[in-house]
């Protein structure tokens, strides 16, 4: 099983909580049940959870509900570990490379502050 952390600055702001709160209760429902799904299935499906190709090791969870199509971008600070970063709403064919590197910055600060 893997463990779902949600990365915070060094002044306590949370991003990926900040997105869900900004949500509404249908959109957050289907969020819960993709992390959770995570969290409990071993060999997740693609449809769900997928690593970013030429990113530095960044994975994707993916999330739809109804038109709406959201992406919550993290990393594996361990085999168990899943450290969740930055969250939006994708408009866009394939993820736009401006929020891959947001979460790649995040991925270095929490690194160094590990």
């Amino acid at each position: 099983m893997r463990e779902i952390h949600f990365y915070r600055t060094e002044s306590d702001l949370c991003p990926v909580e900040n997105f869900l709160d900004s949500l509404t209760a249908k959109q957050a429902q289907k969020v819960t049940w993709v992390l959770q799904l995570i969290e409990e299935i071993e060999l997740v499906p693609v449809q769900y959870f997928k690593k970013l190709v030429n990113t530095d090791d960044i994975w994707e969870v993916r999330i739809q509900t109804g038109n709406n199509i959201f992406r919550i971008l993290g990393f594996l600070d361990d085999e168990r570990l899943v450290v969740l970063n930055h969250a939006f709403q994708k408009k866009t064919q394939k993820t736009p490379k401006k929020e891959i590197k947001i979460a790649e910055k995040r991925k270095k600060d929490y690194l160094s502050r590990r």
